[in-house]
């Protein structure tokens, strides 16, 4: 598992994720022998969707009876106890997928399993029963519900998940800086119909780890998607074991290649707010400018930021780079010999300056969302 953190450096709730190609719940289907059949190539999976108190369960009722697969029982503590013990050797990091009508239930849930599991928030379900339990979109839409579930969980000290349609809410970006600031841990997104633009959107508004879902079952349609601001991609439908395999090694054989499995493509190629570890000085008229006014960096916080990010470490080098360090040069994918000759020069690979640029993003991210958040709170 060391090596996969290596590779991939991905931790949720504490655990190393072997890749980042997980199983989204499908409700009546993704149980806990579902996940086993498939563990060999998945790092994360929920679970459900399994309703937990008496009006979910009610509705969960009159969906079966009109022809939808759904998880049934007289006990929902107990039935999750069995599919929690059954997924405990795996070496899958499981996730519950849950739709409660009360921030209670959720918090009963957690109370009774604790760290063992994620426990994921259905605000996703559309179906009319489960909206008038108030779970599901509707959560969405009365986005103050959702925050009182996520800080009920959070008082349980486990790690929390949000799973979303894209395009339902009043503005996406804005759902996710409030999910954020209640407190939860990852933000799982239906992108439905809207693409990388949409998954761009809600990188650029909240550091969650972020899982994109919907018909991403390609290894193209994945480094797209890691390309824009996921971590992780699910998949539903198409989750047998074939494509799973699929992804989890081109995924691999890429990260190994590459260093940076989830590189964004350069801001001013469409890129996510991790690319400013890509960009140059700002000297001149590009998206780059934009950005910074967007997200309330001036230009001279920018310079420093990033001087001071590289101090120690191999990026701090370039003396006959266009800028006079490796901080300012642009993604390996980008032909420029004086980067490539000052790589050659400080016997840094190629993997190895993608992998710093990781690090240089992290440092600008952690810059952006915490240490302004905190001061901008503070003032």
């Amino acid at each position: 598992m060391m090596e996969a953190y290596d590779r991939f450096e991905l931790l949720i709730n504490d655990q190393v994720v072997k890749t980042p190609v997980a199983i989204a719940s499908m409700a009546g289907i993704v149980d806990a022998a579902y996940v086993l059949e498939r563990a060999a190539h998945v790092g994360v999976a929920f679970i459900g969707g399994y309703s937990i108190d008496g009006p979910t369960l009610e509705a969960s009722r009159r969906m079966a009876e009109d022809g939808r697969k759904e998880f049934l029982y007289a006990d929902p503590i107990e039935a999750l106890g069995h599919e929690i013990d059954a997924l405990k050797e795996s070496s899958v990091v499981a996730g519950i997928n849950l739709r409660g009508s009360t921030p209670a239930a959720y918090a009963g849930v957690a109370s009774a399993f604790e760290d063992r599991v994620v426990y994921e928030i259905d605000a996703h379900c559309r179906q009319s029963p489960m909206l008038n339990a108030g779970c599901g979109e509707y959560l969405l839409h009365h986005p103050d519900a959702l925050v009182e579930i996520i800080r009920a969980l959070k008082a349980e000290d486990v790690t929390v998940s949000v799973k979303v349609r894209a395009g339902v809410a009043a503005n996406d970006a804005d759902l996710a800086r409030t999910v954020w600031k209640a407190g939860a841990d990852i933000l799982h997104v239906d992108l439905m119909d809207y693409g990388h633009n949409k998954l761009r959107q809600i990188r650029n508004a909240s550091p969650l780890t972020l899982i994109a879902n919907n018909s991403i079952n390609t290894f193209d349609r994945a480094m797209d998607a890691f390309s824009h601001g996921a971590d992780l991609v699910s998949l539903a439908r198409k989750s047998d074991p074939w494509t799973l395999a699929g992804l989890d090694a081109a995924i691999t054989r890429a990260a190994d290649e590459g260093g940076w499995y989830n590189a964004p493509k350069q801001l001013c190629r469409g890129g996510d707010i991790r690319a400013l570890a890509f960009c140059c000085m700002p000297v001149k008229a590009c998206p780059l400018i934009p950005t910074l006014e967007r997200i309330g960096l001036s230009r001279k916080e920018y310079l420093k930021l990033k001087q001071e990010a590289v101090k120690g470490t191999a990026l701090e080098n370039g003396k006959t780079t266009c800028f006079g360090s490796l901080a300012w040069c642009c993604k390996i994918s980008s032909p420029c010999m004086f980067r490539n000759m000052t790589l050659e020069n400080v016997g840094l690979s190629a993997r190895e300056y993608m992998r710093c640029k990781h690090r240089l993003s992290e440092k600008i991210m952690h810059r952006i969302f915490d240490e302004k958040e905190t001061a901008d709170e503070s003032s």
